[in-house]
């Protein structure tokens, strides 16, 4: 599909491997609060109303919601779809429709597969601190490295105006974070339709890299990610441990992970937990790097930016992740379709091809980051014929009294073996905002105590 490039300035150049990606000039910066919100999207509406102009008062908080109880209930439930598209009206959608929709809509469209398409909402919004942030990266934060750190960024956005795709990436693996955590379990639906738990899990994570907002990143870690396995049995007493870099994937630097195993009683480093190995929280249905859409190093592709489009995406999704029991949600081929609510966002369109000498399982990858909070929310993966196989999207909810966003709850179509799995998505009451477990919890030693003896 070709894309068109919606932003005359957009700059879609290729860098060379090592060279610096330089920051923008100051008179674009001060765009920033002005035409561009203070995290680099555009402030205005669309053209045609269907997307509105950001809105800097954040999400009203609902009257029912009790302060402190973490129990997100939905702001917006009284509303109903704009309008629905299924296997009979999908094509009149496609412009507006990731090729990863279109490809669910030409393989299930036919069994009842529909998107219910609501409001769109751009009520994100982050503390004051990291507004101003975001003011000093945009002029000061480069890439060096061929793209594998950045130097000179605060804690925030550090390419609120993007030149290039890594830095769209970046702004995603940079992308705020509050500490938290979850009772969550994961199913994966096999090819016959049956339903499968592979992992039942208490997540914990914290972000030190937005403890100190006065202190360059450098090598402080963006997440430490704590996963203590409950289930099934074959699983039960592992742990998994991974500190995120915010800055920095050159060698030795980059992810650290360590595992606790059962059946060696020790703990051990993890190097193999990254790029394309296949992912046991979720029965190897998907890969460590489809984590979250997209984490990890970028080393094994080459980037390019293809420019911002409008696109129908899930949003705004806390009926789904907050209220919603994961058993209810799954269908034999895909999520209800009635528990998840989409919306037209423009989003800023990636596109991954592997380097030549390099392996991973994808050929090809493509990736919808949101434009408001930097989240990518969609991707698609394609094999080594350029067939579509693994259509991802992330379901996520602004935390209105934190400034926050969930975007952790995610899940991929495999559209070659017929099957689909969902990770992360809270149990109804399980999300927890703060942690209660101190900082030697997130070490080595932390799983080594933990560990089951």
């Amino acid at each position: 599909m070709m894309y068109k490039k919606t932003l005359a300035a957009l700059s879609l150049a290729a860098f060379a491997a090592g060279s610096a990606f330089a920051a923008v000039s100051p008179e674009e910066a001060a765009r920033l609060g002005k035409d561009l919100t203070p995290m680099g999207a555009e402030m205005a509406g669309n053209a045609d109303g269907s997307i509105p102009p950001w809105n800097p008062a954040g999400v009203e908080i609902p009257a029912n919601f009790v302060p402190g109880s973490d129990d997100y209930v939905d702001p917006h439930a009284d509303e109903k779809p704009l309008y629905s598209i299924d296997g009979s009206n999908w094509q009149e959608y496609k412009d507006n429709l990731t090729e990863g929709t279109q490809g669910l809509f030409e393989k299930f469209g036919a069994d009842g597969y529909r998107i219910d398409v609501y409001p769109t909402k751009r009520d994100y919004i982050v503390p004051d601190w990291l507004y101003a942030n975001n003011a000093k990266n945009v002029t000061t934060a480069n890439l060096t490295a061929g793209g594998q750190k950045i130097e000179s960024s605060l804690p925030g956005v550090p390419f609120p105006i993007p030149q290039s795709a890594l830095e769209v990436m970046w702004n995603h693996m940079n992308r705020y974070g509050t500490e938290h955590s979850v009772d969550y379990d994961v199913y994966y639906v096999s090819s016959s339709g049956k339903p499968i738990l592979s992992t039942t899990g208490y997540m914990t994570n914290v972000f030190p890299m937005f403890e100190d907002p006065d202190k360059e990143v450098g090598d402080t870690p963006w997440v430490k990610l704590r996963i203590n396995y409950q289930a099934p049995a074959r699983r039960a007493g592992e742990i998994l441990l991974v500190h995120e870099p915010g800055a920095d994937f050159t060698e030795g630097k980059g992810r650290k992970a360590w595992q606790y195993l059962v059946g060696q009683r020790r703990v051990r480093l993890a190097p193999a937990v990254s790029f394309d190995t296949p992912n046991p929280g979720v029965a190897g249905t998907s890969t460590y790097d489809d984590s979250f859409i997209w984490n990890g190093s970028p080393e094994r592709f080459d980037w390019k930016l293809i420019g911002k489009k409008e696109m129908i995406i899930p949003y705004s999704s806390y009926e789904f992740i907050f209220q919603t029991d994961v058993k209810d949600a799954l269908g034999e081929k895909f999520l209800n379709p009635d528990v998840i609510r989409w919306e037209k966002h423009r989003v800023w369109v990636v596109e991954a091809n592997l380097k030549e000498g390099s392996r991973h399982i994808y050929n090809k990858r493509r990736f919808y980051v949101d434009e408001d909070s930097w989240t990518a929310l969609a991707s698609e993966a394609y094999d080594g014929r350029d067939n579509l196989w693994r259509v991802q999207y992330q379901y996520s909810a602004n935390l209105y009294d934190m400034k926050s966003i969930y975007s952790l709850a995610y899940g991929a179509y495999d559209l070659l073996q017929g099957l689909y799995n969902l990770n992360t998505k809270p149990i109804p009451g399980r999300y927890k905002n703060g942690v209660t477990e101190g900082d030697k919890y997130f070490t080595p030693k932390g799983l080594a105590r933990g560990g089951v003896r």
